[in-house]
């Protein structure tokens, strides 16, 4: 079972998680979950974790996939999380050069703008002291003439000039999937489509594990062990709840909302981070031909796991990039895709959305339950180590370890044995060169070298094995082994998991996920043995999908700030 990772071999799995007791059972499977996972299984805790839905298929694939130093917190004086944030990004980067990658940011500056160019300079001198930032990613102030230059589509009236500073991109799905694939070399056992249903206590009252229902398959399982971590995200209440101790702090849920426009629309050069007319920060990032536009930030109390954008998130992002970006004219004709996630954050009386604290904090139950709440994608690795070291004590006092040390800060994830940040460029040649000479295209053999970093070896095996096989429909073998890796290597067990978490095609390639979704849905039918009714259900459900990327929905109009 250790370190395979196969969306075939869950009901098994389920089976044989039964006939075990866990030091560990982690309830969430977003990056707060595979983090506390992996620190967890890499100590010597037997480990186990549910995933209610796909894994990262809550907030952590509907972030504005940057791992940040949180620049912002500087504003509302949080100088630890800066200092916290900014050194945790760069461990996030070289444990995973294949799925982050540094992106230079430019801050406009203009007249009557919320930063001014002094504090801007003193704000980012201070960042690169808190963050620890490399000598050669420190910050640059630029002329008005130098600003225009980085991005000539910027309004040109009442612009003075631009902050300069790096941030991190990443793709924050893969990131969670590749962490949770490291936790399973480490002996973690994870699966994803397991909803915990009832919470099982001994006749003291203390926690001892739950009753976990296969979503997919409908079996329920009684999953015992020793400690139970309620990493949720946005459902942390809910869980709290059923173990009847939600009191003192609660949630306060924000939806994020962002846009895709297709790159010869929105022909972006250089990543923005700009202020809107209202006093906000939106960023537009260029990816992968594509410019994408986000967030919003208004409280939300629709359905939890299917977050969706409505017309007024739409037409706030649009009159921000057009405010900035007058030349342009964007309408809603000119939306690609979208996407639209929640933020699980800590409630604060009297605080408008924007203004609530991303820090994370940690609650113990009486029955021993452990919640870990709020945080960031950037901070995921620290506050593991956090759950992780009180998971040791808590254990060690009951007689269980001793534990290793936490080994994560320069612990590769996988695919990201790559020589560090350092040896990446090489590897991506090296391992382009090899899949050119099989007969890839340059640009398909470095995509895939980025995304799947050292595990790349193994998709090229699978493109081989593919091309073997016959195929009347003109469905490339490289689209095949990418989906063959995903079942067998990344659990990949419905087409949306792997459109939406395993590539992040239906944000950032939706015409591709249109032309090859028939051929990809049979494809999985037949690797994961479907019947006629089923593979019909996973094919309407891809559908809505594509449907609510598109389009906004009647969903009721959120409150506070965008």
């Amino acid at each position: 079972m250790t370190g395979k990772f196969s969306g075939a071999d869950r009901q098994s799995k389920l089976a044989r998680m039964e006939q075990e007791i866990y030091d560990v059972l982690i309830i969430g499977g977003g990056i707060t979950g595979a983090g506390i996972a992996l620190d967890a299984g890499t100590r010597g805790m037997k480990t186990a974790l549910i995933e209610m839905q796909d894994f990262a298929a809550g907030t952590s694939s509907r972030s504005t996939k940057l791992v940040h130093g949180g620049l912002r917190y500087l504003k509302q004086f949080e100088v630890k999380m800066v200092a916290e944030v900014g050194k945790e990004r760069a461990v996030v980067y070289e444990n995973g050069p294949h799925v982050t990658t540094p992106e230079w940011m430019l801050l406009p500056l203009y007249e009557g703008g919320t930063f001014g160019k002094f504090s801007t300079s003193i704000g980012l001198r201070v960042y690169d002291f808190l963050a620890g930032v490399k000598r050669e990613e420190r910050r640059r102030m630029l002329s008005r003439e130098a600003t225009l230059g980085k991005e000539p589509l910027l309004r040109k009236e009442g612009l003075k000039g631009g902050g300069y500073y790096v941030e991190y991109r990443t793709d924050d799905a893969r990131l969670t999937i590749e962490v949770l694939k490291k936790a399973a070399e480490a002996g973690a056992h994870a699966v994803n489509y397991a909803k915990a249903e009832q919470l099982i206590y001994d006749e003291g009252g203390k926690l001892g594990g739950v009753v976990a229902r296969d979503v997919i398959g409908g079996k329920e399982y009684r999953i015992r062990a020793r400690k139970v971590v309620n990493a949720t995200g946005p459902w942390v209440d809910t869980l709290r709840g059923l173990d009847r101790s939600k009191e003192g702090k609660t949630l306060r849920l924000t939806k994020g909302v962002h846009l895709v426009f297709d790159g010869r629309r929105f022909p972006l050069r250089q990543a923005i981070y700009f202020d809107t007319p209202d006093g906000r920060m939106v960023f537009a990032i260029p990816r992968d031909g594509k410019t994408y536009v986000g967030t919003t930030d208004t409280d939300y109390a629709g359905d939890t796991a299917h977050p969706r954008m409505n017309e007024e998130d739409r037409d706030y992002l649009l009159a921000a990039a057009n405010h900035l970006f007058p030349g342009l004219k964007l309408t809603a004709a000119d939306v690609e895709s979208s996407w639209a996630g929640l933020r699980p954050l800590i409630y604060e009386e009297g605080k408008s959305p924007s203004e609530v604290s991303r820090r994370d904090e940690i609650f113990v139950s009486p029955s021993g339950m452990i919640t870990i709440a709020g945080g960031k994608l950037t901070g995921y690795r620290k506050m593991a180590e956090t759950v992780a070291d009180l998971l040791a004590v808590e254990l060690q006092a009951e007689g269980r370890g001793p534990y290793a040390p936490c080994a994560t800060r320069t612990l590769p994830i996988s695919g990201g044995d790559v020589g560090g940040s350092a040896g990446f460029p090489a590897f991506v040649r090296k391992m382009a060169e090899e899949g050119e000479r099989d007969g890839l295209l340059p640009l398909t053999a470095e995509q895939l070298v980025r995304r799947y970093g050292s595990n790349v070896a193994t998709v090229y095996d699978l493109i081989r094995a593919e091309r073997e096989r016959e195929d009347a429909h003109g469905f490339p073998a490289e689209l095949r082994a990418m989906l063959r890796y995903a079942i067998e290597e990344e659990m990949a067990v419905k087409p949306v998991d792997f459109f939406i978490r395993r590539t992040g095609a239906m944000f950032f390639d939706i015409d591709w996920v249109r032309r090859w979704k028939d051929q990809s849905v049979r494809y999985m039918a037949e690797r994961l043995g479907w019947g006629g009714e089923q593979t019909q259900e996973y094919a309407e459900e891809l559908e809505r999908e594509l449907a609510a990327a598109y389009s906004p929905s009647e969903e009721a109009v959120g409150v506070g700030a965008h």
